[in-house]
């Protein structure tokens, strides 16, 4: 099995935060990883969600396994979780797994513009909680016979799907930076690249989809 030496201690308990959170929303999870040089994306996908989380991680050294430059697997959460060893710094990668359909589908490389009219990081989180209240609220009037999974999805849909001001970006991006522990810090960046937008903080980014797999920008790979 492949060990990748991170750059120190905190980039290891970073990355098994968000493993965790990863496997909270989907105990079956699995993430794509690719490291080239001196950095690890890791992209999963939280169902509730339906967006595309990326976490970047340092390494010590630049990739590199004999011949192969460049590391590009799709694994188990729990099993990479597994591997973590914050004290030494370093992550074990388990052995391959069959990957889901979004693990194909990855936001492109470059061409990203930056997306104007993204509020602060404090009233972004303000957004998420009114989102919050307003779900149990209106789940509360349902009364007990009305509020079935089904009306309890349509509900969080309606809300969710609501776009942030003139971004277009749905609040469901927000609310999934906030869930991933992303959302903390300094202000984040919101960026569009053909068919993808994507909400980027110093600790995480998640990426949507716009259009189908024919949209530009889409990277199959």
């Amino acid at each position: 099995m492949t060990v990748l030496h991170l750059a120190d201690e905190g980039e290891a308990a970073d990355l098994a935060a968000f493993l965790s959170r990863l496997l909270h929303y989907d105990r079956a999870a699995a993430v794509r990883l690719q490291a080239a040089g001196t950095a690890l994306a890791v992209f999963g996908r939280p169902p509730s969600f339906e967006v595309l989380a990326i976490r970047a991680v340092r390494l010590a050294k630049p990739y590199e396994n004999g011949l192969d430059v460049t590391l590009d697997v799709t694994v188990s959460v729990g099993e990479l979780l597994e591997g973590v060893d914050e004290s030494a710094a370093t992550v074990t990668v388990p052995g391959a797994v069959t990957g889901p359909a979004w693990a194909g589908v990855l936001p492109p490389r470059g061409g990203w513009e930056p997306v104007s009219g993204l509020p602060g990081a404090d009233a972004l989180r303000g957004l998420v909680a009114a989102g919050v209240a307003e779900f149990r609220s209106r789940s509360e009037e349902l009364g007990a016979e009305g509020r079935t999974r089904g009306e309890l999805d349509r509900i969080g849909r309606e809300i969710w799907s609501r776009t942030v001001g003139d971004t277009g970006v749905p609040v469901r991006v927000v609310h999934a930076a906030q869930a991933l522990g992303f959302l903390r810090g300094g202000d984040p960046v919101l960026f569009s690249s053909g068919g993808w937008l994507r909400l980027r903080t110093p600790y995480g980014s998640v990426a949507l989809r716009r259009g189908g797999l024919g949209a530009l920008g889409v990277s199959v790979r």
